[in-house]
């Protein structure tokens, strides 16, 4: 399985675009398959301030709950409530149209995977 190397990773299998003091905010499929059936999505409001490694939200699945965690501190600028309503959105595509949220952010994330590193990261966790 190959990650698009664009992006970024966190260890709680987020990942996140970063464009000049931007950032689009989703989730990995290797998050998504681990979850199984997903039925249900809760996401924060645009103008909400989180820090990094705080919860902005929730996913549920037929098998647990699971929090996302905010990779960078920042603004909520989007919320994709699309996902909200169609959840194969996320499923078929989870980083294209299946992002999560945007943000505005200034200071650049420190704890952030490439692209190699995240999936060495889980080869390491199986």
């Amino acid at each position: 399985m190959g990650y698009p190397s664009e992006l970024s990773y966190t260890k709680d299998h987020e990942w996140i675009l970063l464009e000049d003091g931007s950032g689009t905010i989703g989730i990995t499929d290797y998050a998504l398959e681990q979850l199984g059936d997903v039925v249900h999505l809760e996401l924060p409001n645009v103008g909400d301030d989180f820090d990094a490694g705080s919860t902005f939200g929730t996913i549920e699945s037929t098998k647990t709950v699971s929090d996302l965690y905010m990779p960078v501190t920042g603004k909520i600028t989007a919320v994709n409530k699309e996902l909200e309503e169609d959840l194969d959105k996320l499923i078929d595509g989870p980083y294209e149209g299946g992002w999560l949220i945007k943000i505005s952010y200034e200071d650049e994330p420190e704890e952030l995977l490439t692209a190699a590193e995240y999936e060495q990261f889980i080869k390491e966790d199986e």
